[in-house]
């Protein structure tokens, strides 16, 4: 299943054969001569990161053990590469009476891109009726929400570290780039390989080059390219409609070597349906990744040109599925959830972007699955 989908793209848009692929891991394994330093999971980068945020250290590549799956909604406090968080949410019906107009019910004119994170959640109101094919969004406060890339922040460019102000601004755009590829992109969300994004990495990192390829060969907890991508298995299920409701931002700052360290804190809801035709029922997977990246200095990095090093990667996902590794988000209809047995995990608001999802995580501790307190 890991095989499955599009092939690789290389640098100037050209197609790279899955055989090609495994045999650059193969001999880049050597790395690059002559350059200062290959980098890896950017070790001392995050430990920094970490040393800044409160509560104990996350390890970038690491997990909790998760708890069997169970419940009528679910919420997974995990560390997986940083973290990860799996969500299934409560049936629309049951949740109803907290939903309604404003920010949380859909009423009123758009929101304006994000430029800050926000201190408190989206509020709920009066009950309202729940998502369908002609209006998927009903309901949520993603309704108010871009459409797209639209919806992502992205800061004014200035000079940083090694970059002049004008190459500021083309990571930020090569930064907003990937996120589209790598969960927007509408082959990648039909469970097609996610080339283009993958060609955005720098390929000499040697633990993100075998996690990516392990991912898609064999996924698994330790290796879930759910970390990074949003596929879902189109025998199974299709999205409702072509428009996917995205909220969040991007950020920047010097990093470590003269290096532009780039944070993208975006939530992404999918509305879904079975992929049976004549299917109707709507539900929806709400995503939320947080993905911290290095535009490095060639002079001081082993890198590629226009690629960047992943620093570190956290996510929480609302119906995608619990402790389910196929590489694909499994959204759940009525009926799984109606035989599901209640957990009794942290209940947790997808739509709050108040508080980061490192701190999500640690406040959940090692609770497995838990609620969604509305979809």
């Amino acid at each position: 299943m890991g095989e499955r989908g599009g092939p690789i793209v290389g640098k100037g848009g050209e197609s790279i054969p899955d055989e090609e692929w495994e045999r650059f891991l193969r001999d880049a394994e050597a790395g690059a001569e002559g350059a200062p330093e290959e980098p890896s999971a950017r070790a001392r980068m995050v430990a920094r990161r970490l040393r800044e945020e409160s509560g104990p250290p996350e390890p970038w590549r690491g997990h909790r053990p998760v708890r069997r799956r169970g419940g009528k909604g679910w919420y997974v406090a995990g560390l997986l590469v940083a973290v990860a968080l799996v969500v299934v949410a409560l049936a629309p019906g049951w949740v109803a009476g907290w939903f309604g107009g404003g920010d949380g019910g859909g009423e009123g004119a758009p929101l304006g891109v994000e430029s800050a994170r926000p201190d408190q959640p989206p509020p709920t109101a009066a009950a309202a009726a729940g998502p369908t094919l002609e209006q998927p969004f009903r309901g949520s406060p993603a309704a108010r929400w871009a459409d797209g890339t639209a919806g992502i922040g992205v800061p004014e460019a200035r000079a940083t570290g090694w970059m002049s102000k004008g190459q500021v601004a083309r990571a930020l755009e090569k930064t907003r780039d990937f996120l589209a590829a790598s969960s927007l992109d509408p082959a990648v969300l039909r469970g097609e390989r996610p080339g283009k994004a993958i060609a955005s990495i720098n390929p000499h990192q040697r633990d993100v080059r075998d996690y990516l390829a392990a991912a898609f060969r064999a996924p698994s907890r330790e290796n879930d390219p759910l970390l990074l991508f949003s596929r879902f298995d189109a025998a199974e299920v299709r999205l409702a409609g072509d428009v996917v409701k995205t909220r969040g931002r991007i950020t920047y700052r010097e990093g470590r070597l003269g290096a532009v360290e780039v944070t993208t804190d975006v939530t992404y809801v999918y509305p879904v349906v079975r992929a049976a035709a004549g299917s109707d029922e709507v539900v929806r997977t709400i995503v939320r990744r947080e993905v911290v990246m290095s535009w490095d200095d060639p002079e001081k990095v082993v890198t590629e040109p226009g690629t960047f090093s992943l620093v570190s990667y956290k996510g929480d996902t609302t119906n995608g599925g619990c402790d389910t590794f196929t590489g694909y988000f499994a959204p759940e209809f009525g009926a799984e959830r109606a035989t599901s047995r209640p957990e009794d995990g942290p209940a947790v608001d997808p739509y709050d972007r108040s508080t980061s999802v490192g701190t999500r995580v640690r406040e959940g501790g090692d609770a497995g699955c838990g609620t969604a307190t509305r979809s």
